[in-house]
């Protein structure tokens, strides 16, 4: 079951995330150039407001982009260890993965959500 925006309600559950860098391993450069695009800093929008969200192109705002290309930013965001996804059955849900970016960048999150202009 979803909710608007495309949050769900159900609890992460870490056993079916897909690969992603342990904490550790996030490294800034990458977490900037992920974030180097505005689609993706759109989205970092969306997930700063807590909650997990569907993958659809709809519940993110992303109605005008294709689900392949919503699908790319999302694995580049993923990767460099922005976001975490998860899997159930055929959907998927990402969140952002706040606690862990504080802990390698205290207050980048912040300072980038503050200044962004949507």
């Amino acid at each position: 079951m979803e909710t608007d925006r495309g949050r769900s309600p159900e609890p992460w559950d870490e056993g079916e995330q897909l690969p992603q860098p342990e904490t550790a391993d996030i490294e800034l450069v990458k977490v900037l150039h992920a974030l180097g695009d505005p689609v993706r800093l759109w989205l970092l929008k969306v997930y700063s407001e807590e909650g997990q969200y569907s993958c659809k192109p709809g519940a993110l705002g992303l109605d005008h982009l294709h689900k392949s290309t919503v699908s790319h930013h999302m694995r580049i965001l993923r990767e460099s260890g922005v976001t975490s996804t998860r899997v159930v059955g055929r959907n998927r849900y990402v969140r952002l993965r706040r606690e862990d970016l504080e802990a390698r960048f205290p207050g980048l999150l912040d300072a980038l959500v503050t200044a962004l202009p949507y």
